[in-house]
């Protein structure tokens, strides 16, 4: 719902006339899901009040988030600069379709509640799509912060195939920051939306929707968004996402009429998307000295693709547990060393050069 009332409720936000209508039309609408992220949406919405293209309105779906009254207190100061939907919890599925549905816009930006931009990302994205109309999708790198601090790039850890397809996206050697997404609000109407029964992946369905039908998509390497990474616990959450990845692998296969060899890639990808998660949950397992976890997650990733290293890693948990956990966080300590001492230096999220 749409909300309308006056400041007397300090809970909510005021309709201001200036505020796009139904009668006005902008080039940008900026859709921004909210739920927990009080804390960091100003910089958000700051950071699209100063882009270099200011043909825009911002929209922002509060999802059902328990942190309401400090969010709309974070929101107050923006009240006649951005429209705000309050609605229950939905997902961030949900808190898209409403942003789209209220757009004006002939693009939607969309941007995470905790993310933000620098001031050209708009800019840069609009001038791809304004200057070839066959193209519907575009997006961009993004810089990973840690505790406030940038400390690596989408790009420096997946390498992007050069065109972007529906098999790229398939491989997942196209990796689409759903913050760094601008798309044609007709494109992404007509590919339907975000299905709001997947909680994870949700964006990835989207994308390979949109590919289907037809709609082309390009990327710049510039790394125009901020992307903050939040600490969570793999054991507690991986194996949800891999059960929403290979589900909408399942589903593209289900509902989508893809080809033979399309249908070849998705149970490839879903064989490796269920062996990766619990090698991962094995790793975070031996981190914890968890044992009898990690025993557990060797012997999963051994039933859907039995390797060398989960052989051994079976028998080293079996044998000596100990020693093997120690081997592997030894093993990773100086991985880490080897990549960041590789991995260009940041500044400001930006490679520099040495002299």
């Amino acid at each position: 719902m749409y909300l309308a009332r006056t400041l007397a409720d300090p809970c909510v936000l005021p309709h201001q006339s200036h505020v796009a209508n139904e009668n006005q039309s902008v080039l940008v609408s900026v859709v921004i899901p909210a739920y927990r992220c009080a804390e960091y949406i100003a910089e958000g919405i700051e950071s699209v009040l100063t882009q270099s293209l200011s043909d825009l309105e911002i929209i922002v779906v509060n999802d059902g988030s328990p942190d309401t009254a400090d969010l709309e207190a974070a929101l107050l100061p923006y009240a006649g600069r951005i429209r705000y939907f309050k609605e229950g919890t939905k997902g961030p599925s949900g808190a898209r379709n409403t942003g789209i549905r209220n757009a004006f816009g002939k693009y939607i930006a969309f941007l995470d509640g905790d993310d933000y931009w620098t001031p050209d990302h708009l800019a840069k994205n609009i001038g791809i799509l304004e200057g070839n109309s066959e193209i519907a999708l575009v997006y961009c790198d993004c810089i990973l912060i840690k505790d406030g601090q940038p400390f690596s790039r989408v790009f420096f850890a997946q390498g992007q195939s050069r065109r972007v397809s529906f098999e790229s996206l398939l491989l997942q050697s196209s990796t689409i920051s759903t913050s760094s997404v601008v798309v044609s609000r007709e494109a992404i109407t007509t590919a339907g939306s975000f299905d709001e029964t997947i909680h994870r992946c949700e964006d990835f369905d989207m994308w390979l929707r949109l590919a289907f039908q037809g709609s082309r998509m390009a990327y710049h390497p510039d790394a125009e968004v901020y992307h903050r990474v939040h600490k969570v616990s793999l054991s507690a959450d991986s194996l949800a996402m891999i059960k929403d990845r290979v589900r909408v692998y399942e589903k593209t296969a289900s509902t989508l009429a893809v080809s033979r060899e399309q249908r070849q890639i998705i149970r490839r990808m879903i064989t490796k998307s269920q062996s990766d998660g619990y090698v991962e949950q094995l790793k975070e397992s031996l981190e914890r000295k968890d044992y009898a976890e990690a025993r557990e997650a060797a012997h999963r990733a051994n039933l859907v693709e039995s390797t060398w290293k989960i052989k051994l890693a079976m028998l080293g948990l079996r044998v000596a547990p100990r020693a093997f956990g120690l081997l592997h966080r030894s093993r990773s300590v100086l991985l880490q060393s080897r990549t960041y001492s590789r991995r260009p230096a940041l500044q400001n999220g930006q490679p520099v050069e040495e002299s």
